[in-house]
């Protein structure tokens, strides 16, 4: 069956920019099954739920104690990731636990069908998930890995960290020596590559995450946003209202935001190690869910080493 004029235009032109030999890239394509229910899913609108049932979800104490468990099993690891990048371990542990349960959930769609679909049927976003296309064509040839049998998220998202295919190629690192990165069976590489990619969207070591805050009148609704970026020092947010519950230096900035709403809501500002986690994932809940489950772990594995 022949393809398509846009997959065949494509062809050629990873075959004048990469050296891709043509035949090959046809016969891959020839296999690629189209998936509608990958367009259902990336055009669902994202659901409403409350905080409370989202953090619920990442939040329990099975995940704590799946965390702890990961953290024991890789702390060598995690520390020299911690000496090398700046990044605490527990933040990359519990990262690890969103994306994939510590890699227990990886992904189940064939990668090259997911993006082949979204770069050819999508229209809304169709040059984003080409681009996404060419990066994974050139990581499986890197790789040397069949890309018809890489699976991973709906998006094409892969292995522990659940990194896209450019940014797998851009801050993947070997971190456990053997001469590749493997997200996918490697705890120590998908710790080192987590960390490579905090630090380089610019993790502060020993930094403010984010702090709870009270509010007092109303001049602080005009700052309340959910695009996190801090813009504002703290000693000017405390002047219209913000009361932070911990100590934070007043130069640091910082943005306000609120989870829930009215009387139930709890104020937050975001610092700029809480901007960062922002950056692997455009979510504040998602974001405030590897802050408070990293302190969970942290807490509970002191715990338990305590008790020993």
């Amino acid at each position: 069956m022949p393809l398509n004029q846009e997959i065949e235009a494509f062809i050629g032109e990873m075959a004048e920019k990469h050296h891709f030999n043509p035949g090959e890239l046809r016969r891959i394509f020839s296999e690629v099954k189209p998936q509608p229910e990958v367009l259902r899913a990336i055009s669902a609108p994202a659901s409403a739920v409350p905080w409370n049932e989202y953090r619920a979800l990442f939040i329990n104490p099975t995940r704590i104690a799946d965390g702890v468990k990961f953290w024991d099993d890789n702390a060598e690891a995690l520390s020299r990731a911690r000496q090398q990048y700046g990044i605490p371990e527990e933040i990359i542990v519990a990262t690890i636990g969103v994306e994939t349960r510590y890699g227990k959930n990886t992904g189940t769609h064939r990668v090259l069908d997911a993006l082949t679909t979204l770069a050819f049927d999508y229209t809304q976003r169709a040059g984003f998930f080409r681009r996404e296309l060419e990066q994974f064509l050139l990581l499986a040839r890197e790789a040397q890995i069949d890309p018809l049998s890489i699976k991973g998220s709906y998006a094409g998202a892969m292995g522990m960290p659940q990194f896209i295919p450019s940014v797998y190629r851009r801050y993947s690192v070997d971190f456990d020596g053997d001469g590749k990165s493997n997200l996918w069976k490697s705890p120590a590489d998908a710790i080192g590559s987590i960390a490579n990619y905090y630090k380089v969207y610019g993790w502060k070591p020993d930094g403010p995450i984010a702090v709870g805050a009270k509010v007092s009148g109303d001049e602080f609704m005009p700052l309340l946003s959910q695009n996190v970026k801090p813009h504002t020092p703290v000693a000017e947010l405390q002047k219209i209202g913000v009361t932070p519950e911990q100590e934070v230096p007043g130069e640091n900035l910082a943005s306000l935001f609120a989870l829930g709403e009215g009387d139930e809501a709890q104020y937050w500002l975001a610092l700029n190690n809480f901007y960062v986690i922002i950056r692997y994932n455009r979510s504040v809940y998602y974001a405030m869910s590897v802050y408070e489950l990293s302190r969970e772990i942290r807490a509970a594995r002191g715990d338990q080493i305590a008790d020993k």
